[in-house]
């Protein structure tokens, strides 16, 4: 029989989980927001939170910080940078300097 791990936790939706860490995030609330398509598909889900909590879910809106203002965001590292960089290049954009 496998046992769990962490404590038993219910999100605001209702959805039972188990977590070891304080992190409060419901792993079955973060499956049905990820994406479909478009540059957030590519990155990590904290990566893609952290964006997404500023505000930032086009590429037009992207462009408009520095690299330096995107690491700033919590959640944000800079393994997710080239990705970041290679989907505004793909659209005629870059961020701001």
């Amino acid at each position: 029989m496998k046992t769990q791990k962490g404590n038993l936790r219910i999100c605001h939706k209702g959805h039972k989980y188990y977590k070891s860490s304080n992190c409060p995030t419901c792993p079955t609330c973060e499956q049905e927001s990820k994406p479909d398509n478009g540059f957030l598909l590519m990155l990590s889900a904290p990566a893609r939170r952290a964006l997404e909590n500023n505000g930032i879910t086009s590429l037009q809106q992207l462009s408009k910080f520095s690299e330096k203002e995107i690491l700033q965001f919590h959640g944000m590292g800079p393994a997710s940078l080239p990705k970041l960089r290679t989907a505004l290049q793909a659209n005629g954009l870059a961020f701001k300097n």
